[in-house]
């Protein structure tokens, strides 16, 4: 079969999807880079599956781009806007612009002349959406001071990319005509004023239709009840609004995403949400396999040290600035190094910039070329920055950049009980116990966390529970209990090992998330593990059955035996480490549960303790 058949193209391409990101994505190192990766490698630079038959593939590709800013219009509301607007507006848009113009003044040193060094700059400015969260998010990281700062930057980012696509054909070299910008424009060869008229024109039909036509349309859609039906005006809705935005020649993702923001707050939002999520995430896949393909490893091994030194030099221009800003905007020691590390590489929007700089004729095919291969690279670095930060940098610079109101960390008392960690979790447990007259010594890793909760009255102390002298420190010789509740499982784990060892006469109530982190925990050799999730369960299938009529009495104590029964089985199921075996005896033990839940409702339904019922209760309130 010819390689340039549809069938074979598509083969291939699916084929790299499935084999490639599930690998990346088990390595850490995220779906976008398990999609370049997979491009490079069945690109003609190694074994050739696709080569410049692919070109045609990229093109409908990247409409899958078109609905991913579609996508980010849909979850701009403006209530989500105003909430953030400080850090979104303040720390993202000066880390854009302060960016965009050292590196566009670093491109002018070097020869570049103006118009492409400011696209160059603002391209660069960019950090990876995609790769940046997903590692945040996996570590527990989101919640600290670094970590919102970093979502706040990475959103103006994403709003930013929209008034790049309509600024960049503006800064089109003087002896470039208007049709080679605009090669698919009416109004390619109309007066400026005209052009302008007609643009604000189509923008404002826009607005208007999302308000008054699209959605009385999906609204007679909706009420026809067929799914595919919906889907298919949802994919007309993004074509409709690519083909106008390409008509008036705005680009067709500033379309998209003004498309998305009108219809953020209709109640068809989710739905065209679920039906236009799996056609991005296929398209926008082949798109990013593209780029890989793409890249010309014939120019990076003619000139290595350029490319190294790009990468290098954009990482540590991106770096300072990310640096500078941090401590402008007070983030801690440890948080602005957290914050400085995460998000130096260039983004994945940078690849569709520079594909419509270079269909525009923007750049040169040369430029383009090097920064595609200047971007994958420091995309790829990220996941190994993090890590050194992680492995290296924090435990060495972490507790020694606190600002001054760190000294009085010095712990004086000693209290029966320690809580090391006090997000959520951990601060419901400190609360409960002060209301109880409980006293207790708090640790937190986050220094962000530990100073609001001190302004809000709580005795919190700075430091890291797994260290021998921290607990010493906080009273271990002396404590009865420690409640264990840190951000991630392995923080979790560490605690324990250092308990264990030093302290083991401390009783520890440990903190789980998951099966997996429960059954480490028993091997661990902890005996009191508390699944955060369990009691609210519970909770909520018990009053969903008082709701369809069962006695308060029944629902209480089926769950309560339901509790019971869950623990001891999950000291069993924890031997188990076959998926097939663990399969097995787990539909045994849902069986006899039920089994024992329906017979004890049996014997007790003779019980009409009404006392139980709520209704009783607020009557006799």
């Amino acid at each position: 079969m010819s390689n340039e058949s549809f069938f074979y193209q598509a083969l291939v391409y699916l084929a790299t999807m499935v084999v490639f990101v599930p690998l990346a994505r088990k390595l850490n190192l995220g779906s976008v880079l398990g999609y370049l990766i997979g491009g490079i490698i069945i690109g003609p630079a190694l074994f050739g599956f696709i080569g410049h038959g692919g070109q045609d593939l990229m093109h409908f590709a990247e409409f899958g781009v078109v609905m991913m800013l579609f996508l980010i219009g849909l979850e701009l509301e403006p209530s989500l806007l105003w909430k953030l607007r400080a850090p979104i507006l303040g720390l993202g848009g000066l880390q854009v612009t302060v960016t965009a113009i050292l590196i566009s003044g670093l491109a002018m040193l070097f020869g570049l002349p103006l118009n492409e060094s400011l696209i160059l700059g603002m391209i660069l400015s960019l950090s990876s959406t995609a790769i940046v969260l997903q590692i945040m998010t996996e570590k527990g990281q989101m919640g600290s001071a670094a970590g919102q700062s970093t979502f706040s930057v990475l959103l103006f980012q994403d709003i930013a990319v929209i008034p790049m696509l309509a600024i960049f054909p503006l800064l089109a070299p003087a002896g470039l005509s208007s049709a080679q910008v605009e090669d698919h424009s009416l109004i390619a060869h109309e007066p400026a004023w005209v052009k302008t008229l007609i643009v604000l024109g189509a923008v404002s039909a826009l607005v208007a239709a999302g308000r008054f036509v699209v959605k009385p349309l999906l609204h007679i859609v909706a009420r026809t009840g067929l799914r595919e039906l919906f889907t298919a005006s949802a994919l007309l809705l993004v074509v409709a609004i690519a083909v106008l935005m390409t008509l008036v020649g705005l680009s067709p993702a500033l379309g998209a995403f003004l498309g998305g923001v009108v219809l953020a707050n209709s109640e068809y939002r989710h739905e065209l949400e679920s039906d236009i999520e799996p056609f991005k995430g296929l398209l926008l896949g082949l798109f990013f396999i593209g780029v890989g393909a793409s890249i010309d490893f014939k120019l990076v091994l003619e000139q290595p040290l350029l490319i190294l030194g790009l990468v290098l030099g954009i990482m540590a221009a991106k770096f300072a600035v990310l640096l500078g800003l941090g401590r402008l905007f007070k983030l801690s020691g440890e948080q602005n190094l957290l914050f400085a590390f995460a998000l130096p590489q260039v983004g994945e929007f940078a690849f569709v910039l520079f594909s419509f700089s270079l269909q525009s004729h923007l750049l040169p095919q040369h430029i383009v070329s090097l920064m595609i291969a200047v971007v994958a690279i420091s995309m790829a670095l990220t996941p190994l920055l993090l890590l050194a930060h992680e492995k290296w940098v924090q435990p060495y610079f972490g507790c020694t950049a606190k600002p001054p109101e760190r000294e009085p960390d010095k712990i004086e008392e000693k209290n029966p009980v320690i809580i090391a960690g006090f997000d959520h979790f951990g601060t419901i447990v400190g609360r409960f116990l002060r209301a109880s007259g409980v006293r207790t010594t708090v640790l937190d890793l986050d220094s962000d966390r530990v100073d609001l909760l001190r302004r809000m009255g709580l005795k919190v102390y700075y430091g890291d529970a797994s260290r021998m002298d921290m607990l010493k420190s906080a009273g271990a010789e002396q404590a009865k209990i420690i409640v264990i509740a840190m951000g991630t499982p392995e923080k979790n784990l560490e605690v324990v090992d250092a308990v264990k060892k030093h302290f083991p006469h401390l009783q520890m109530l440990v903190r789980a998330t998951g099966l997996t982190d429960v059954f480490d925990l028993m091997n661990a050799g902890v005996l009191h593990i508390y699944r955060e999730t369990l009691d609210t369960s519970l909770r909520v299938a018990s009053d969903a059955m008082e709701m369809l009529g069962h006695r308060a009495y029944q629902s209480q104590r089926a769950a309560r035996m339901f509790r019971r029964y869950d623990e001891r089985s999950m000291k069993s199921l924890s031997a188990y480490r076959d998926d097939k075996q663990y399969v097995n005896v787990m539909k045994e033990r849902i069986e006899e549960l039920q089994k024992l839940i329906q017979a004890d409702a049996y014997t007790n339904m003779l019980i009409r303790d009404a006392g139980w019922d709520r209704e009783n209760a607020e009557e006799r309130n």
